[in-house]
């Protein structure tokens, strides 16, 4: 026969035993629509190739540009965006200790008072007056059940937001590197234009010095003085618009790589003309890079996060229930008085019946969010694979109108030794010389920018393909860890055991604690 005391201890186990069980709200389901899984493009057939080199970690490699390594480098440890993404890892895994923390019990509170009395009693037969201290010391105890699973999808909930901010990191690490290569290339391209300006306006000059001489001395029209200086002085004021926009690269430039904007010695290294790649190198089929891009990561955690929050919503539907227990020890200083230690325990039920609405319609907010989040994944991935198939076609095209303009820009250059000579010789006028010159200017200047635009469209379809995620390095560099700590104690969350490692995918990271 089973006495009272023993009904209590199994009514105890079986409370315990049941909590957690039950999590209401739905559980996490891949937001993917059927043709991420299988996605391609013609446009990107054309512009890429398998291989295994370079790794797409480190596509920038492929330039095979050492200086880019060293900026890239720079970038990585001194750049303000990409440490503010790390601090952010950071504040949402104290978050998740947060979350955590309610599989225990939620009220651990010890308590100590120390009193004085005085008591006077006036009038009556018996007035008197007194006065003794007052002792007591307890500790109290509360801890609400999880039956319906509210604190176990906070911390799915938490969970799958730390990596959220992992994946949003790794985001930034990506758009880093490709702002660095591209801001680079773009210096280099302006600077490249400058020295053609710059050797045109040479050439321009001697051309309208020669002119002037001429009809000083009377052997040609003032027509041709004129129209000679008129290009000369309109080359040379495209020179300050390129040294500005040459300077401002350079201040981006020095933003991006953690420096203040100035001169930058280091980039004089290399003042070729920017290296040609005609395709990207892939290591895998695009519908898998695609969903590994750490945006599309990100966005899909953040919807797995919101799914636990409806069940946490849901949760305030029903009753809660709280095992509670006291132990206060009283005790004063008046003489023939006892001591008392009371022991005081049970459980607790709580039951919100009467909300007006309030939890119903905090579980659709929170049902709206999800939806919300969907779309914007799906959209998220469509513009992923729209700027892939974007970049492809880009780079495919730029280089079709670069090997146009190489030629463009040989043909412009024999056509002003040409119309020089035949000036010299007396069977064309100077006009001609004028043409010859500014369509060579025009076609030097639009072939340097088509490079460019090859080497900008092959950094962006790296990029679109979540190229440039990886890195070995701690989030928080040293110096900001060491004054973190003497700030604050963060324990053992700023070691970072796991420091550039993928986010795993939402299906392997749901917390399960039933």
């Amino acid at each position: 026969m089973v006495t009272f005391r023993q009904a209590q201890h199994l009514l105890l186990l079986g409370i315990l035993g049941l909590g957690g069980c039950v999590r209401l709200g739905p559980d996490f389901q891949s937001p993917a629509e059927p043709w991420t899984r299988q996605w391609d493009s013609a446009a990107l057939e054309h512009a890429s190739q398998r291989g295994d080199s370079p790794d797409l970690r480190q596509w920038w490699r492929i330039f095979d540009d050492p200086l880019l390594d060293r900026l890239i480098a720079q970038a990585d440890a001194y750049n303000s965006s990409l440490k503010v993404a790390g601090l952010r890892v950071m504040e949402a895994r104290a978050q998740l200790g947060i979350a955590q923390s309610g599989r225990y019990p939620q009220l651990q509170q010890a308590s100590a008072d120390t009193l004085y009395v005085n008591r006077d009693q006036a009038g009556g037969r018996n007035p008197q007056s007194s006065g003794f201290w007052q002792y007591s010391a307890g500790f109290d105890i509360g801890w609400e059940m999880d039956f319906w699973g509210r604190f176990s999808r906070a911390i799915e909930s938490s969970d799958a937001s730390y990596f959220a901010a992992q994946a949003n990191y790794e985001d930034v690490l990506v758009l880093l590197r490709s702002q660095v290569a591209d801001t680079y290339y773009a210096l280099r391209t302006t600077e490249a234009r400058l020295r053609v300006a710059r050797e045109n306006a040479v050439q321009q000059q001697r051309s309208f010095e020669i002119t002037e001489k001429l009809f000083n001395s009377g052997q040609t029209a003032e027509l041709d003085v004129q129209q000679a200086k008129t290009q000369y002085l309109g080359t040379l004021s495209n020179i300050p618009s390129l040294e500005d926009q040459a300077a401002r690269t350079r201040n981006a430039l020095a933003i991006l790589i953690g420096q203040a904007p100035g001169p930058m010695p280091l980039l004089q290294e290399n003042t070729g003309l920017i290296p040609l790649i005609d395709r990207a190198v892939l290591q895998d089929v695009p519908a898998e890079l695609l969903l590994r891009r750490p945006d599309v990561r990100a966005a899909e955690l953040n919807v797995a996060a919101q799914s636990a929050l409806i069940g946490v919503a849901e949760a305030d539907f029903y009753p809660s229930l709280s095992l509670l227990g006291s132990i206060v020890w009283s005790a004063n200083s008046v003489g023939g008085t006892s001591n008392s230690l009371d022991v005081v325990g049970g459980p607790s039920l709580r039951w919100n019946i009467f909300d007006h609405g309030r939890i119903s319609n905090n579980v659709r907010v929170q049902d709206a969010r999800l939806q919300q989040l969907i779309e914007a994944y799906r959209d998220k991935v469509r513009q992923a694979a729209r700027e892939a198939d974007d970049a492809a076609t880009g780079l495919t095209k730029a280089l079709e109108r670069e090997r146009i303009l190489r030629d463009a820009a040989f043909a412009a250059q024999r056509s002003l030794v040409l119309a020089n000579t035949q000036y010299r010789e007396g069977y064309s006028d100077f006009q001609r010389v004028l043409d010859a010159q500014s369509a060579l200017l025009a076609q030097q200047d639009n072939y340097l920018l088509s490079r460019s635009s090859a080497v900008s469209n092959l950094i962006a379809l790296y990029r679109a393909l979540g190229g440039g995620w990886y890195s070995a390095q701690a989030r928080v560099d040293p110096a900001t860890k060491q004054l973190m700590e003497q700030r604050s104690d963060w324990g053992d969350l700023l070691q970072e055991p796991d420091a550039g490692l993928p986010a795993p995918p939402p299906e392997s990271k749901v917390d399960k604690h039933e």
